[in-house]
């Protein structure tokens, strides 16, 4: 049985501290593996990651890190699709759940000697799917600088008195949303993967949920034939991958592989999101099988 993770800072381990080795960061208890650049386990989350320039795709500007998943890397170079399980669905899960990561950076010591330097705590802001710089599929997180010392806690948000209002420009995205109430009516208001129509005060509710998301990464479309009717537990689930649509209309669980139920629709839903949606949302590999064990999306 593998050692439990240790979350946060290592007592007796100072930021800036180097280590003339990985078995050297291994032993001073900063990262668990002596080789793999993720520390941690799927069941857990990650405790920590090395930096080391393995990866071509990788973006270090000090407080923000754009950090390659592992898997697919031979010789510097990206020859294969990542898939999302071990260290990649770790890294996710310490998202999810707000955990630490200690950063672990290839660095020189002062007299120019190549080793390691613990470089404090980050948190994992998020993370998708997108074609390496290669070509294969990479998974990315984004990873901020926490400041402060000791054990790591996710920060508390300042609250208080009414919210001052400054003028600002920003750029969000447009939603039609006579796109998604047009769905919503020709279904009645029911979700397609369970079959609740939920009744508030209003009268009957359920969320246009896009297949594609839109905008970021994604570049998903606002037309009908990317949206479905769902309840909002189902749509959670959706768009954290934990349910897709298979090729034949059968709704999956991504976790087990159970066929939940065959759909059957009302409007032209296009099949290639749905393709979108299993491989980048779901983490299916290639072959259509599952390639991970638990319900995270990339986004």
């Amino acid at each position: 049985m593998s050692e439990p993770s240790i979350f946060g800072d290592i007592p007796g381990v100072s930021v800036g501290d180097w280590f003339p080795s990985r078995e050297a960061v291994r032993l001073a208890g900063l990262h668990r593996h002596a080789m793999s650049g993720i520390s941690g386990r799927y069941t857990d989350g990650a405790d920590a990651i090395v930096i080391s320039g393995g990866y071509a795709d990788d973006r270090d500007e000090g407080s923000w890190i754009l950090y390659t998943g592992q898997g697919g890397n031979e010789g510097g170079r990206q020859v294969r699709d990542q898939v999302f399980t071990a260290g990649n669905l770790a890294l996710a899960i310490s998202e999810e759940q707000g955990l630490p990561v200690r950063v672990i950076r290839r660095a020189a010591n002062d007299a120019g000697v190549s080793g390691y330097r613990y470089d404090g705590i980050f948190a994992v802001k998020s993370h998708w799917c997108e074609p390496s710089s290669d070509g294969p599929l990479i998974y990315r997180y984004e990873l901020i600088e926490q400041n402060g010392p000791g054990e790591w806690q996710p920060p508390v948000p300042l609250g208080g008195g009414l919210p001052d209002k400054v003028p600002s420009v920003v750029l969000r995205i447009v939603r039609n949303s006579d796109v998604t109430q047009w769905v919503k009516d020709l279904y009645d208001y029911t979700c397609l993967f369970c079959s609740t129509r939920l009744e508030v005060d209003a009268g009957a509710y359920s969320e246009g949920a896009h297949i594609r998301p839109l905008g970021g990464a994604h570049q998903g479309v606002d037309e009908v034939e990317n949206v479905i009717s769902l309840c909002p537990n189902d749509h959670v689930l959706f768009d954290k991958g934990a349910l897709y649509v298979d090729e034949a209309l059968q709704l999956i669980r991504t976790s087990t592989g159970e066929v939940l139920k065959i759909l059957e629709f009302r409007h032209d839903v296009r099949p290639s999101y749905f393709a979108y949606h299993r491989q980048r949302i779901a983490g299916l590999s290639a072959g259509g099988r599952p390639s991970r064990t638990a319900p995270f999306a990339a986004e």
